[in-house]
């Protein structure tokens, strides 16, 4: 009897050993196992990273990302969506407060000092948002006007080295204000990616308010960013975004997100072809 005790102890101990190991396997394999995984992504940029009034996520960037998730073994409802703003990428990866971030993250040899990017997947292009009657038509007319890009971008310290040093440069946390403020006249052009201003000037609110300037200041690659050395998610989405391209959905997201606003998108990227 006694021996039988032990024994049955035994078998327990052994159960919950392999019960724990098992539920470890399926987090560290990236296969979702019914667990969720956490998503960096923007959440007020119209037709890339967009969280609607009911709760839910529009935009390429969530497209993109949702595909992802599907390839690493994660079902739609086991996404746990994380809004990431420019200045805090960086940070969240390194906390591991997500899993990878999908939003307007252009891949540039600083940030890489710090995070890995899988990628890229789409090719964006600097450039400016004006109002509809504006006569700003080139960069240099921006110099003595007022300029809004937000906390943490590249776009607005492009302007400033390259074209415009006279501009006057003002910073908000979010495109929304910038938007905001250039409705409103406080400033004179809005600049980022041409994929993000497109969104913006396409909603129905502000439908033919705006315009796109039509400059390509720099080329903007976006990546998937993942944690510094962590080398098997950046393979693994590497691979995903190479068959999203492959089966046709790429090209079906960038036309669901982007046509009603007239973007004119560059060809998909290939896997670590990096266009300066």
């Amino acid at each position: 009897m006694k021996l039988r005790k032990v024994t049955a102890a035994s078998a327990a101990v052994l159960a919950l050993a392999v019960g724990a190991t098992a539920c470890g396997g399926n987090s560290d394999s990236g296969s979702g196992g019914g667990k969720k995984v956490k998503i960096g992504i923007k959440y007020d940029q119209p037709g890339l990273g967009l969280k609607e009034p009911d709760g839910s996520f529009s935009g390429f960037d969530v497209d993109v990302a949702t595909y992802v998730a599907k390839e690493l073994g994660y079902k739609p409802n086991e996404i746990q969506w994380v809004e990431t703003k420019s200045a805090d990428r960086e940070n969240a990866l390194a906390r591991g407060d997500v899993k990878f971030i999908a939003a307007t993250y252009s891949i540039t040899d600083e940030r890489k000092q710090k995070v890995d990017f899988a990628g890229p997947y789409l090719l964006a292009h600097q450039d400016l948002l004006v109002k509809a009657d504006s006569k700003i038509a080139k960069g240099t007319d921006l110099n003595g006007k007022n300029l809004c890009s937000v906390t943490g971008s590249t776009s607005a310290q492009n302007v400033q080295k390259t074209i415009a040093p006279k501009a006057n440069l003002k910073e908000n946390s979010t495109y929304s204000e910038c938007i905001a403020s250039l409705q409103s006249g406080a400033v004179d052009a809005v600049t980022t990616d041409d994929s993000i201003l497109a969104g913006f000037a396409a909603q129905d609110k502000y439908k033919g308010q705006f315009k796109l300037a039509g400059l390509k200041l720099s080329n903007e690659n976006y990546g998937i960013g993942v944690k510094k050395g962590d080398t098997a998610t950046e393979d693994k989405i590497n691979k995903a975004l190479e068959k999203m391209v492959s089966d046709g959905s790429w090209q079906k997201a960038v036309d669901k997100n982007f046509g009603p606003a007239h973007y004119k998108n560059e060809q998909a990227p290939k896997i670590g072809q990096i266009v300066k």
